[in-house]
């Protein structure tokens, strides 16, 4: 009889490990014709048998999964999201970009003009993120108000600069697209997490949040900020502090004030956003929400 101490563990599992499981299949004496075949390559470790268009579920469960377990070991508790525009310079970019757009066409001009006004935000993104950060406010041993971002560049990076810039973690949810698409920088690395689908990035961005920033942005903002608006407003959602940044713009680009006219939302649903032009501010309305030391 072998004298196997873990054997006879009474805290020992039977049962191998999946990754122990793996490395067995690779001590194989000798290739066969059925061996070598994908059919006989353990499920969990055939990408092509994963890829295929039957195993979307199960792809859908594993993107739904590892980002909860990475944030939850990490010890997030809950998140500030900052939503905006991948397209914003940062102020120290923006008289480059006004001497290089000097040439442009007039519309061309006009445009990078446009962005250029928008920069501020930047700036304003960061202070968030870092007044934020510096608060350091950890509950029930969780780290709470954790600066999470969609990790790419503009007010995304502004976000992460913040965090960064304060000693503090951040999250990145960066999601594959057909153009390069790379996290900042400022991102914590193992915070780093990257998306197939849009509607389990969506989900990840709101499921620890308990406050979200909104800069001037383009679609994906809009449909980020929508859908957060219509899971509250629809009560599928409790209310939260959505700090919406910009009102030149943002009354420009949507007439709020008209759908509550028309009838199509209900003049209170004005009230689930507040308008906020700073950092200061903005942190001031989620210190009032959440009865914190401000």
């Amino acid at each position: 009889m072998t004298d196997n101490k873990s054997e006879r563990d009474l805290s020992d599992r039977k049962f191998y490990a999946a990754d122990q499981e793996a490395e067995f299949g690779k001590t194989l004496l000798h290739q066969t014709p059925q061996t070598a075949h994908p059919a006989y390559r353990l499920a969990f470790q055939d990408t092509d048998f994963l890829l295929r268009d039957e195993l979307r579920p199960v792809r859908f469960q594993l993107e739904l999964l590892k980002p909860e377990m990475l944030l939850d070991e990490a010890g997030v508790g809950s998140t500030l999201v900052v939503y905006g525009s991948a397209r914003i310079p940062p102020p120290e970019a923006a008289k480059t970009a006004l001497e290089g757009a000097k040439e442009l066409p007039e519309d061309e001009r006009r445009v990078v003009e446009n962005l250029v006004k928008k920069s501020k935000y930047y700036a304003e993104a960061y202070n968030l993120a870092k007044i934020a950060s510096e608060k350091s406010i950890v509950e029930e041993g969780k780290r709470q108000f954790v600066v999470c971002s969609g990790g790419g560049p503009s007010i995304m990076e502004a976000a992460n600069k913040g965090a960064s810039d304060s000693g503090a973690e951040s999250i990145g949810l960066n999601i594959i697209l057909p153009h390069e698409q790379a996290p900042n920088s400022y991102v914590t690395p193992y915070l780093s997490l990257n998306f197939h689908y849009f509607a389990l990035r969506k989900m990840h961005f709101l499921l620890r949040a308990k406050a979200v920033a909104v800069f001037p942005g383009g679609f994906g903002t809009f449909d980020e900020f929508f859908e957060l608006l219509t899971l509250i407003q629809t009560g599928k959602m409790k209310p939260m502090p959505i700090l919406l940044f910009g009102k030149e713009f943002w009354t420009r680009v949507v007439d709020f004030e008209a759908l509550a006219e028309e009838g199509t939302i209900s003049k209170k649903d004005l009230d689930l956003f507040r308008w906020c032009e700073t950092a200061e501010e903005a942190w001031a309305h989620i210190a009032a929400f959440y009865d914190l030391d401000r």
